[in-house]
């Protein structure tokens, strides 16, 4: 829900009181929460501007004003100390040289240039052309910086605020703002960008938690993305990749990057990321940008059905996709290429429902995996709780699970603390896939119980009331490099979180009889209401003076039925006399088992039931036809043993049908963790119960007069 400030004193207010504060989770990267100091003290110049805003713009329109003139501000800061250099350079080059740009790149010190002769503070010298300034200014920028704005749709917001003599104003407040990097890190920057998409988005009703990952709960799944391999990257000159297929402003990216530098000053990260979403893309270009790192890796598109990275592979992959997104839009994309290339493609294992994408993330990341070969490839995502155990088996999700975990890809998943993201309080869960597990992990699935390691917050942001401390990500970073089972720590074969979900069948038993209810069932039987009515009547009537007859076979019983129907001269079909003959069926458990022309007993369907048996321990690679392990003796053996144990003690004449027999997959992770409270005694309830009654007695009688 939005706020409608109704003075300018309440609008300042509002700003201060989401700016104006301490950063949370941030002492981990930068020992001193600098974030928030950042944010602190730039919260005068957000809502100075929101004033000149103010009744042009709706509150909630006013980051289409703000988001990008920040980022070019940003842009023209990191460019100001060089650029009397740079247009010296310019005016020295020959007008017949093309390509300019590496050169006056290289005079800048930075990937990217404006070769325009703007900057913001001579944008304000020329009052009535500043439009037509900033279009040129904007203009003269590298491509790869134009491209940034471009994604802001701003040239619509200049036009905007010029018609209403507000651009000029609003140009003069960035302009006396210092965004440089001696005043402003890339990485208080990254804060700061985060905080106002994070707040415009709320003011917008949009889901602010889409574009960005809280930077605690980032590195600890940086932590753990890396736990194993402190050998591996502290070589002298390696080179990683990383790809985050939702990569929203870029902190995932930033956090791993921070990781690797803080682990190996000579190592390289290079990293890799898709957006859906124009602003935030902006964004995460413009920090990248400025960082000096390949913008270019930076994509814009959907990464379902415009991947911007085909053909590509990484050493390491992370994302925290929206959660329960459906994905109608790209359906057909999708459909088509599960269709069409099986595994060869990306969504090989299987399609979820419609209105949750999260395992169409999961196999997009596993298909960007470096393959064994290569040195294989981790990847950590964020998850909601339903990819652990919606669908039944056979279902796309069911499948998909199937295939992660009999491939033994599927290391670990860590249940997070709720409360911990700022556009949801539920629960949230790790998953570590990897093909290049360590031989101790093997054949096995680590889960790991933090639901109660965090700390409140002293204020919460949105639904976001809990993080993670840094002691605390050291304590679960340890949990899960140990490998080692205790109270927060469960480990599993892989066959564990497999079961068949067989059909349990009951013989049918019935016998025919003509009564009331089963007058009453002719009578209401689709089939006989299309008779006219006469000869529904007369058939009734027929019946009803055998009534109280009963009938051990069905032959039997239908003989009777056809003599019936021929009495009254009507259609003696097949169709209507197996109608007249199922409504007189009364299902008795002393009955005759009914049996078909090769004498085996028929199913009763009212009796039908499901079971899941637990998988045996077959160590069998992971088969695309699902039957094709069905036929092994284990697997019949399991299922006669759970029959013999714990279906025939109660009902000896059940049995299975193997047709029906389908293999299924979840984690119950929070049923692997429960832990059993025993109800109170009863004499201490009663007690209480005394007590609480003498209380309430002694109230009434004060109040007494």
């Amino acid at each position: 829900m939005t706020a409608e400030f109704v003075t300018t004193g309440e609008q300042h207010a509002f700003f201060d009181r989401f700016l104006d504060r301490p950063a949370v989770g941030h002492d981990d990267l930068d020992g001193g929460g600098v974030g928030g100091m950042v944010i602190k003290n730039h919260s005068g110049f957000i809502w100075s501007v929101a004033d000149l805003l103010r009744g042009v713009y709706k509150q909630s329109e006013y980051g289409r004003v703000i988001l990008p003139l920040t980022v070019l501000r940003r842009l023209d800061c990191v460019l100001e100390p060089t650029k009397a250099e740079v247009l010296e350079t310019m005016a020295d080059l020959p007008e017949t040289l093309r390509n300019r740009e590496p050169l006056l790149q290289q005079v800048a010190g930075e990937t990217f240039v404006n070769m325009s002769r703007h900057t913001f503070h001579t944008l304000l010298g020329d009052p009535d052309n500043v439009a037509g300034n900033l279009r040129n200014y904007i203009a003269g920028f590298s491509e790869s910086a134009r491209d940034i704005v471009d994604k802001f749709n701003f040239d619509v917001q200049i036009d905007r605020l010029d018609d209403h003599n507000l651009l000029y104003p609003v140009v003069s407040k960035f302009a006396e703002i210092d965004l440089s990097p001696a005043a402003v890190s890339n990485l208080e920057m990254g804060y700061l960008y985060e905080e106002l998409i994070r707040k415009f988005s709320e003011l917008s009703n949009e889901t602010a938690g889409e574009h960005f990952t809280p930077r605690e709960v980032i590195r600890l799944m940086v932590n753990l993305l890396f736990a194993d391999d402190d050998r591996l990257l502290t070589r002298p000159g390696v080179v990683k990749t990383l790809l985050d297929p939702a990569c929203g402003t870029g902190g995932m990216l930033a956090v791993a990057e921070d990781y690797l530098r803080e682990l190996n000053p000579h190592a390289r990260l290079l990293v890799f990321g898709q957006e859906v979403n124009a602003e935030t893309y902006a964004t995460c270009r413009a920090d990248m940008l400025i960082k000096g790192a390949d913008a270019d890796n930076i994509r814009f598109g959907n990464s379902f059905d415009d991947d911007q990275h085909q053909g590509q592979r990484f050493d390491y992959l992370l994302a925290n996709p929206p959660f329960g997104v459906e994905w109608k839009m790209v359906a057909d994309t999708i459909r088509d290429e599960h269709a069409a290339q099986g595994f060869a493609g990306r969504f090989g294992a299987g399609l979820p429902r419609i209105n949750d994408g999260s395992f169409l993330f999961l196999q997009h990341m596993i298909s960007k995996m470096r393959r064994p070969d290569e040195g294989g490839a981790r990847l950590a995502i964020v998850f909601n709780g339903s990819p652990l155990f919606t669908g039944a088996a056979g279902s796309g999700e069911s499948e998909i699970r199937r295939w992660i975990i009999e491939s033994d890809m599927l290391e670990a998943v860590v249940a997070l603390p709720d409360q911990l993201f700022y556009n949801t309080g539920i629960s949230t869960y790790f998953w570590v896939v990897t093909n290049r597990k360590a031989p101790h992990r093997r054949g096995k699935v680590q889960l790991i119980d933090a639901r109660e390691s965090f700390t409140k917050m002293r204020k919460g942001l949105g639904q976001k009331r809990k993080e993670v401390s840094p002691e605390q990500i050291v304590e679960l970073t340890r949990l899960y490099g140990t490998f080692e089972e205790g109270p927060r720590v469960k480990i599993f074969p892989n066959e564990s979180f497999g079961f068949l979900r067989i059909t349990v069948e009951r013989p049918l038993r019935t016998r025919w009889e003509i009564t009331d209810a089963t007058l009453a069932a002719v009578e209401s039987d689709k089939k006989i209401a299309k008779l006219d009515v006469p000869k529904r009547d007369a058939l009734l009537e027929v019946l009803r003076k055998g009534s109280g007859t009963q009938y051990a076979t069905e032959k039997s019983a239908k003989a009777a039925v056809q003599e019936a129907l021929a009495s009254i001269g009507t259609d003696t079909s097949a169709a209507v006399a197996k109608a007249v003959t199922d409504a007189l069926a009364v299902q008795d458990p002393e009955a005759p088992v009914i049996t078909d022309r090769a004498g085996n007993p028929k199913p009763d369907p009212d009796l039908r039931d499901n079971e899941n048996v637990p998988l045996p321990e077959v160590s069998v690679a992971y088969e695309p036809d699902p039957t094709a392990r069905l036929e092994t003796i284990e697997y019949r053996t399991a299922v006669d043993d759970y029959l013999e144990t714990e279906v025939h003690p109660y009902v000896p004449d059940a049995w299975y049908d193997p047709a029906k027999t389908k293999i299924g997959y979840e984690v119950p992770l929070t049923r692997h963790f429960y832990t059993y409270t025993p109800p109170r005694p009863l004499d201490e309830i009663d007690t209480e119960i005394r007590e609480l009654e003498s209380e309430v007695s002694a109230l009434l009688n004060m109040a007494m007069p």
